[in-house]
């Protein structure tokens, strides 16, 4: 919001709108270079040839209403959220998106879960890094 890449505000869902044609503009060159870890809430924005890896964390339904509540989400956005993960939108989505060997579901219920899934992303992007570091012979992905 900061830098303008938004249409403006959402009060139904007391969000920002992303401007996805700022964001991606900005963002391009960036992502090309590789080794960011971008938290996003959709599929279809970035291109293929920009993903290393899909992560999507899943909770289930009655622990993600009450981190939402928590949060004071408004009612509609809280129920479009749930609705998302009962449906499993957000891993279909990744799935249609991206080639499924990349496409990964982490679950996020309790502690243990979130302390799992950072240390699996922490290794996945020292793998990465080291796999894609200069003077490596593997050819960048294309």
């Amino acid at each position: 919001k900061e830098r303008g890449w938004h249409e403006g505000w959402d009060p139904d869902r007391q969000s920002w709108i992303v401007d996805e044609d700022k964001l991606l503009d900005a963002i391009q060159d960036d992502l090309k270079e590789g080794g960011y870890i971008i938290d996003w809430h959709a599929c279809d924005l970035f291109p293929k040839n920009y993903i290393d890896l899909v992560i999507v964390l899943r909770a289930e339904p009655s622990t993600l209403y009450d981190r939402l509540k928590e949060r004071n989400y408004p009612e509609p956005k809280l129920q479009e959220n749930l609705d998302a993960e009962i449906m499993q939108v957000l891993l279909a989505e990744a799935q249609e998106a991206y080639d499924n060997e990349i496409v990964v579901e982490l679950h996020s219920n309790d502690s243990e879960d979130v302390k799992s899934n950072i240390a699996r992303i922490q290794n996945w992007l020292k793998d990465w890094k080291q796999d894609n570091a200069p003077g490596n012979d593997q050819l960048p992905k294309q």
